[in-house]
């Protein structure tokens, strides 16, 4: 009865809106690239980001450019599967057990889910300029905005329940928000993936990060993140 009330409560319901919404729109913008409907669009956002006198470089300076590869580094692999274990394992240090498993199943499903996707799309990568980072997987949807989704809003969530006041909990989901938004807009800039791989790769990451939290809602994981 109380997993019932649970799954009845407004943040629940609109959760699941939400993430219902943001599935939808993965799913539109999936059959638009697979009917080639992006390509023009697509493109002129990706030629936006470089230089008109030498489209094989991005604008700005190389500072920038560099930068902008560290800003993506935050959504490779390596980098977030460090941030998931130590949280993990903080969380197993602390007798926090089933929130430690949550965030694992949370990272690990999402990095699976993408490489599924990945492999079901086989889009190609963009070939009209040189691309600035190695890049070995296909394109669609973008896995560094995925998986940044998953994981910066899995744990930006996680500290909102432990930080007081509306204030600072907005602040927490704002960081975690703009986190993943640089790091997709990254991948655009670096020229190895397309504007709708990004969009794509944040609207799945935003569903599955949703779908996860309302699942740790429902079996009370909060309670116990609290405590």
């Amino acid at each position: 009865m109380r997993m019932l009330r649970n799954w009845l409560e407004p943040r629940i319901l609109g959760a699941i809106a939400a993430a219902t919404s943001v599935l939808w729109l993965f799913i539109e913008l999936a059959e638009e690239v697979v009917e080639g409907g992006t390509r023009r669009v697509d493109t002129a956002i990706l030629m936006a980001f470089r230089s008109p006198i030498d489209p094989a470089n991005p604008l700005g300076p190389d500072w920038l450019r560099e930068f902008v590869r560290d800003i993506s580094g935050l959504g490779s692999v390596g980098v977030l599967g460090l941030f998931v274990a130590a949280t993990a394992v903080f969380l197993l240090l602390s007798g926090k057990h089933r929130t430690a498993l949550y965030v694992l199943a949370a990272a690990l499903g999402g990095t699976l889910v993408s490489s599924l996707l990945k492999e079901g799309f086989n889009r190609p990568r963009p070939d009209l300029v040189p691309h600035g980072t190695f890049v070995y997987s296909a394109s669609f949807p973008s896995g560094h905005a995925m998986i940044s989704a998953v994981v910066y809003l899995t744990l930006g969530a996680l500290v909102a329940q432990l930080v007081p006041g509306r204030g600072l909990k907005l602040y927490v989901m704002a960081v975690a928000s703009i986190l993943t938004g640089l790091v997709g807009v990254s991948r655009v800039y670096l020229g190895v993936h397309w504007p709708s791989d990004v969009l794509a790769g944040w609207a799945v990451g935003a569903a599955w990060a949703l779908g996860c939290w309302v699942v740790a809602q429902v079996v009370d994981i909060g309670n116990e993140a609290k405590q």
